[in-house]
């Protein structure tokens, strides 16, 4: 097999790096295995083992740094036939731990060769993950408040059943990497090295350094037994193969004309419990009836049962770009809590707008044509009061029409809840424009 290395773009390190060897190491690998090009994506993040992409012949994708991981899981699992490589360093190991955590509980078919090299080489030489505390770096004494981290003993608690470490120096380096691309699971490989450019500077590490190092540390015997399980992609695929197929969504006939031309733009102003969401879906709903694209935007606060419940609606005969709203044609105004979290709007609101106003919730002084309506003498309850706002609507003939709106709740409910809903619509009842 050829080399796969990139001959427009040969592998330039510092000298005496010892990146430039794994780099030789991963295409005598390659060539070993009998791969092609287009039988393999190496995938990178930030720093001097982000290069690795450009380096190689090959499918690549570079991405953010510690992030590498989340990118390959994608990639294997559309295209699980290629040979996924991601090369990382200790300082993506550090920024990206928990996506490596997520790798090893997987068990996704992928590759993680980690350069380590015990220091942010490529940003001024600071501690990373690994730096041994005694180390002196550009991060002044940091790297003695942190113990550093053993991914390899991290990796196995947290269900890697392939886990191994050796020198960059190593002259089965080509082997190792092999045997860790043939594993079929996630597979890591830490592979220690020398960063002449900042590391060394200051810190005495050689390849036998590396090595006695190495030999005093617990042997790793891969595959560990009680890790070994089914491959994540191939297990995925053979439980899916067993659901029953998703249906396809439900189509919206385009079966009537809406009563105004053009894009109209719609804000409910509500509080937590009136169905706020719920109506701007019905009113998406209504727009769909009439062909008329539509889009929906949401804000209530996290907790839930409380606060502000704002539903943005655009609904329009033309494609929608963007979907902020800043002058809306109608505000539906239904609580204090909404039209306090949005009281900016009503500056912008001139006469050809519609405030459909519930009664005693106050409005900022405005140009607006108002509607009020008194829900509690017609015995609506706060939680139909936002669906009852777009009966009024509809009964106006502004933005939808009373079929319009009859035809989504038919789509949206069934039995008793659709009855109920269409009853409520029936029995509602306008105000005269204040």
């Amino acid at each position: 097999m050829p080399s796969l290395l990139n001959v427009s773009r040969p592998p330039v390190f510092c000298p005496g790096c010892s990146h430039e060897r794994i780099t030789h190491a991963l295409d005598n690998a390659f060539q070993n295995m009998d791969l092609y090009e287009d039988q393999i994506v190496i995938v990178t993040d930030i720093g001097c083992s982000g290069l690795f992409d450009t380096f190689f012949h090959t499918h690549a994708f570079h991405g953010l740094h510690g992030r590498a991981l989340t990118y390959a899981a994608g990639l294997k699992m559309a295209r699980p036939e290629l040979n996924v490589i991601v090369t990382m360093g200790d300082g993506g190991l550090g920024i990206g731990g928990a996506h490596i955590l997520s790798a090893c509980r997987r068990n996704l078919d992928l590759t993680l060769l980690i350069l380590n090299n015990f220091n942010f080489g490529m940003t001024g030489g600071q501690f990373s993950a690994t730096t041994p505390p005694e180390a002196q770096v550009g991060s002044g004494f940091l790297n003695r408040l942190e113990s550093p981290l053993d991914v390899c003993r991290l990796a196995s608690s947290a269900g890697a059943a392939y886990v191994t470490r050796c020198s960059s120096y190593a002259k089965n380096l080509a082997e190792e990497i092999e045997n860790a691309v043939r594993f079929d699971g996630f597979s890591i490989l830490d592979i220690w090295g020398i960063c002449p450019g900042r590391y060394t500077k200051r810190n005495r590490l050689t390849p036998q350094i590396i090595e006695d190092s190495l030999a005093k540390l617990p042997l790793i015997k891969s595959p560990k037994a009680e890790n070994l399980r089914k491959e994540y992609g191939k297990h995925y695929r053979e439980l899916s193969a067993g659901q029953k197929p998703v249906p396809s969504p439900a189509k919206i006939e385009a079966t009537f004309k809406p009563p105004e031309p053009g894009r109209q733009e719609l804000v409910i102003l509500g509080s937590a419990g009136q169905r706020i969401i719920t109506a701007g879906e019905i009113l998406c709903l209504a727009g769909l009836t009439a062909g008329l694209r539509v889009t929906q935007k949401n804000e209530y606060n996290i907790t839930v049962l409380r606060g502000p419940s704002i539903s943005e609606l655009i609904l329009s005969p033309e494609e929608i770009d963007f979907t902020g709203i800043v002058e809306p044609n109608v505000i539906l105004a239904l609580s204090r809590e909404g039209v306090a979290r949005r009281k900016h709007l009503f500056n912008h609101l001139d006469n050809n707008a519609l405030i459909i106003q519930a009664l005693k919730v106050e409005v900022p002084s405005c140009n607006a044509r108002i509607h009020q309506i008194d829900f509690k003498a017609q015995d609506i309850r706060p939680r139909d009061r936002a669906l009852a706002a777009l009966s009024v609507l509809a009964k106006l003939n502004k933005v939808i029409h009373l079929e319009m709106l009859q035809s989504a709740l038919k789509f949206r409910f069934r039995g008793k809840i659709l009855a109920s809903a269409l009853d409520l619509v029936d029995r509602v009842e306008t105000a005269k424009l204040m």
